[in-house]
């Protein structure tokens, strides 16, 4: 749970942001119902919580030559705070892997990789992933089509 408690301004504030975090702050401030001044002041209070951590911009992967995506179920020999943390530490230095999860089930880690093509995989996968430190198994899953890519967080559901 947020540090703050988020009002119905804030919720608007923040899907705005997501939907276009460009928008200039007099247009942000119109958008949801503010004057400029307070609006400014709430967004600097979101960035200061941490509850806005940054703003980027959205790519199309495809178009920048990263045409495939992996998700990679990962399982580890020992899951001691040591063996994890080695894991961990190999993970984050490998670009292409743009997200690392710890996930309850069959594996113990859930990545996302995004690499050129299947050779570039292959590559990473003998070079990289099935020697990083305690890897026991991994399942590669290889997305044939991406049925929904939501930037944004569902905040018309967060209760007040």
């Amino acid at each position: 749970m947020p540090k703050i408690k988020l009002d119905a301004i804030d919720r608007r504030i923040l899907f705005a942001l997501q939907k276009n975090a460009r928008i200039a702050n007099v247009n942000l401030a119109e958008e949801v119902g503010l004057s400029a001044s307070p609006c400014l002041r709430r967004v600097g209070l979101l960035e200061r919580e941490g509850i806005i951590r940054g703003y980027h911009a959205s790519l199309d992967r495809s178009a920048l030559g990263f045409g495939l995506t992996v998700f990679v179920n990962v399982k580890v020999e020992r899951h001691d705070d040591e063996a994890a943390e080695a894991f961990r530490a190999a993970i984050r230095v490998l670009p292409e892997v743009v997200t690392c999860h710890l996930v309850s089930g069959d594996a113990d880690f859930l990545l996302q990789v995004v690499v050129p093509d299947l050779h570039a995989y292959e590559r990473l996968l003998l070079g990289a992933l099935l020697k990083a430190p305690g890897v026991r198994d991994i399942r590669s899953n290889i997305a044939i089509q991406t049925v929904k890519d939501q930037p944004y967080l569902p905040l018309d559901r967060l209760t007040s």
